[in-house]
């Protein structure tokens, strides 16, 4: 196609068909995973996705997308490596993203506008994270003495820079729970932002316990079944709490924002470190139709944004951390003409309680209207499930395409989805 190529010589714009979606149950840190490289948790997510949906013959997916935010060097090309080491065709393409706890949501995106623009006919997408094999660096001195070594031409010279390591230098870099722009926890940022927006501790208890309660009750009535592979003995979330009460929540200690009177973020009320992999398959709808898929949704848009929260939020003010879905979700319904009324479904991650009552509130404070609790997060979200950094993304997605399929009936989902780095992720899933 030329340059000055006219409309009608255009490629047309597909729909993006949501075909299923697997992930793991997803475990604390340090516990059943705790030996599971990222690696390993996404070839078990992409084999139980190819079992199910019949995806290990050649060239049965255009592309494989996937990333993980805690990465190891030998995770530089995961997703490849994930293919070759799964019962996808070795031939199937695949490059990693990240983009904080986007990622996940991210990929699909990434995925999803090769599939609209004609560019394939499939994609797997999604991501892993564990907390419990976190890479540690080089203590940085050790490794500028190791450099120094290795840029020495003689061996007198490589042996006088190593005698200058201390045992100091033996204790490695861990990897910190701190943006550093500001030094500060993301669980501190979100302190900053439920001050800053009056969220209560009572709000945030009840709505964790109300995501206890969803998860459980999908979970009881099969609606799990073909999204969750049983992995290392689990086969279901570890975090899930079923007799979880705001009751219960009320005991526990703030554990967050300690350097304020009257602090209101709990471990209960917060997500846990937690390891996983969950991951989603999309087609066109010509490719579904010629392997007898039903497409349980169609993904029609999506949207990013990002706050000034190293400013804004460490002074107090509306650019939270976490806080970019507050942009992000008004600029795509004016986009796509829609209102939050016109959403019979939507998804919020739960990074934190604080966070989600706080972005509910800005929408409301930028002419959106009340969200009825009733439409959010109705299978649970991550503050029961656990939050594997990449994973979360690709876990809503699925979830959201099922709930959506089963009401079988047209409807419409949001999602909307934080992320490190003061970013935002949303996107909109349709059933026509």
């Amino acid at each position: 196609m030329s340059p000055l190529a006219t409309p009608s010589e255009r490629p047309l714009v597909r729909r993006v068909a949501v075909i299923g979606g697997t992930r793991l149950p997803f475990a604390r840190s340090d516990g059943p995973y705790a030996t599971a490289s990222n690696q390993h948790m996404l070839t078990a997510a992409l084999d139980g996705l190819a079992e199910r949906h019949g995806l290990d013959g050649p060239g049965a997916v255009g592309e494989f997308v996937a990333g993980a935010v805690l990465k190891h060097s030998r995770d530089f090309n995961l997703a490849r490596e994930t293919v070759l080491g799964s019962r996808l065709d070795p031939r199937t393409p695949a490059y990693d993203i990240q983009q904080a706890c986007g990622t996940g949501l991210q990929a699909v995106i990434a995925a999803a506008n090769k599939i609209a623009l004609g560019q394939t006919e499939s994609a797997v997408a999604g991501g892993a994270d564990t907390a419990s094999d976190a890479p540690l660096g080089v203590n940085d001195r050790l490794r500028r003495i190791l450099l120094e070594a290795r840029r020495a031409r003689t061996t007198g010279g490589r042996l006088k820079a190593l005698t200058g390591i201390r045992p100091g230098h033996l204790v490695p870099d861990i990897p910190r729970n701190a943006e550093p722009r500001t030094g500060l926890s993301m669980g501190e940022h979100a302190a900053v932002t439920a001050r800053a927006w009056g969220v209560s501790r009572e709000a945030q208890d009840e709505l964790a316990a109300a995501s206890h309660r969803r998860l459980a009750a999908a979970y009881d009535r099969g609606f799990f079944d073909d999204l969750v592979v049983p992995f290392r003995g689990l086969d279901r979330d570890q975090n899930l709490r079923p007799e979880c009460t705001p009751e219960k929540l009320a005991a526990l200690k703030p554990v967050f924002g300690l350097k304020d009177p009257g602090p209101t973020m709990t471990a209960g009320n917060s997500t846990p470190l937690t390891d996983g992999a969950a991951l989603v398959l999309l087609a066109s709808e010509e490719w579904a139709e010629a392997r007898g898929l039903e497409p349980l949704a169609f993904l029609t848009a999506y949207e990013t944004a990002a706050v000034d929260f190293a400013h804004g939020d460490v002074a107090g003010g509306e650019d939270g951390l976490l806080m970019a879905p507050a942009y992000a979700v008004p600029r795509l319904l004016e986009r796509t003409g829609l209102g939050l009324d016109d959403f019979d479904l939507i998804e919020v991650h739960e990074a934190f309680a604080s966070q989600v009552l706080a972005t509910l509130a800005a929408w409301e404070k930028r002419g959106l209207p009340e969200v009825d609790r009733a439409r959010l997060n109705v299978a649970g979200s991550s503050l029961a499930t656990g939050h594997p950094f990449a994973a979360t993304g690709a876990r809503i997605v699925a979830t959201l395409a099922k709930l959506l399929a089963e009401r079988d009936a047209p409807g419409r989902g949001l999602i909307s989805v934080c992320a490190a780095g003061g970013q935002g992720v949303t996107a909109i899933l349709e059933r026509p």
